[in-house]
């Protein structure tokens, strides 16, 4: 009997020796209320989510998080080296609020109570453009950007020892954005030297480049026949850009050089046209004694920045160009 007592105590204390295995924590922040946030809506330098009394958060460089889609099956991975780019998880001992985060004089309370640093593994990022409803007029806007985020094999630093999770969601962070303005109240203009076709606001401008000159003839023409041509890469390349850090005015165009200010911000290139289907150009010309006027508007028009996309009106009206003859 004593034999059997000896053999089931010493079984006991086996069972109940530690054996070395890192007890596998979880954190979880899935619940779609819990929404990701950051400090600075501008460089988003500081991405986190917090819920009752834990956080976590993704520190990488200003502007990292680009307003552009990224190219199928190619998203933004960065590497995890505490330093650049890094994930904390925090516990406190009381309920955590934006200020606990953002604060430049953080609260005192609640208190961390427990930190894991990641150490390693990788920030893996998919962007995608967020668009709006398609305008009556068959024009897109683009409202924002979504950005995907996911830890793969990611090693956190407990105070228990390393934790290794082969991926880890982290969630959504969307990032907003104006569209370009596209709506023009000047008349076209053409400049006497490089022909190209323009029109503008403040802060954004549409071009013709390289138009072709059969398009712009001074002559009427017949009713319900506009001249029309395809927008391509070389002849009559059509581009929208937006301008940053001044007012943009009738003297930013046709100068032998180009104004350093206002900058230039984002250039977008019109799609090569399809006969018969987009990227048409379509100018009606009308004449009443010597002033010659030539409505030119765009069809099927889609541009194109990088990764991302927007249309113009389904028949988009550029304005009219007025020339004077002899």
């Amino acid at each position: 009997m004593k034999k059997y007592a000896s053999l089931l105590l010493f079984a006991l204390l086996l069972n109940g020796c530690d054996d070395g295995d890192l007890k596998v924590d979880t954190i979880d922040f899935s619940d779609p209320s819990i929404t990701s946030q950051t400090c600075n809506t501008l460089t988003n330098g500081l991405i986190y989510k917090i819920k009752s009394q834990e956080s976590l958060l993704i520190q990488i460089p200003d502007n990292t998080l680009v307003n552009d889609a990224t190219a199928p099956n190619l998203p933004l991975t960065l590497d995890i080296n505490n330093s650049t780019y890094r994930v904390v998880y925090r516990t406190y001992d009381g309920t955590v609020a934006t200020a606990n985060i953002c604060g430049t004089i953080p609260p005192t309370t609640p208190n961390v109570t427990e930190e894991w640093q990641a150490t390693g593994g990788q920030i893996v990022v998919t962007s995608t453009q967020v668009t709006g409803p398609v305008a009556t007029d068959g024009s897109t806007k683009i409202t924002g950007y979504n950005h995907n985020i996911v830890f793969k094999n990611i090693t956190f630093a407990k105070p228990a020892g390393n934790q290794v999770q082969a991926e880890f969601v982290f969630g959504d962070f969307q990032t907003t954005y104006t569209s370009p303005s596209t709506t023009f109240t000047n008349p076209v203009q053409q400049c006497s030297n490089t022909k190209q076709i323009y029109n503008f606001n403040t802060t954004s401008a549409l071009t013709i480049d390289n138009i072709d000159p059969a398009l712009i003839v001074n002559e009427a023409t017949p009713v319900g026949v506009p001249r029309s041509g395809l927008i391509n890469t070389t002849t009559n390349k059509v581009l929208l850009r937006t301008y940053i850090n001044g007012t943009l005015t009738q003297s930013y165009f046709c100068g032998t050089t180009i104004p350093s200010s206002p900058a230039v911000g984002e250039t977008w290139i019109a799609e090569n046209g399809v006969a018969g289907e987009s990227g048409i150009i379509e100018v009606t010309t009308t004449k009443v004694q010597n002033v010659v006027t030539h409505n030119i508007v765009l069809k099927n028009v889609k541009l194109v920045k990088g990764n991302s996309s927007f249309k113009l009106a389904t028949n988009y009206v550029l304005g009219n160009l007025e020339v004077v003859v002899p």
